[in-house]
């Protein structure tokens, strides 16, 4: 019980740290012109104004795989075995992360993510 807790806990201070790198390297566009932005970034995914402030944002996507779990054999002696369980297929999770740069005046004022690989 101790070892799961300790590798749950593990793995989640490794998604607070990915977390932490990601903000931090995206702090460093705010107060920048959003050329800078492009420049080191790229073009965005899409963009929108409205009230004077242009929304710029970047999209992110991967499938990853989950592998599946065999169906484990089981005896009980012959002629008696079959199998333990039907096992588990392997499953396919969309991860998307969008970061928007909320922009006025030519200048990053601040950003947001949103999605299940932000960090």
């Amino acid at each position: 019980m101790r070892r799961t807790l300790l590798v749950l806990a593990l793995l989640l201070g490794g998604c607070v740290n990915q977390l932490a790198q990601r903000e931090a390297f995206l702090s460093q566009f705010v107060g920048k012109p959003d050329s800078v932005l492009v420049q080191q970034l790229g073009v965005p995914t899409r963009s929108f104004t409205t009230n004077g402030v242009q929304y710029l944002a970047y999209t992110e996507s991967r499938v990853d795989i989950i592998p599946g779990m065999p169906a484990y054999p089981y005896a009980w002696g012959a002629p008696f075995w079959g199998w333990y369980g039907g096992g588990f297929p392997p499953q396919v999770v969309n991860l998307t992360c969008e970061t928007t740069f909320a922009v006025t005046g030519g200048i990053v004022r601040s950003f947001t993510l949103r999605g299940n690989a932000c960090g």
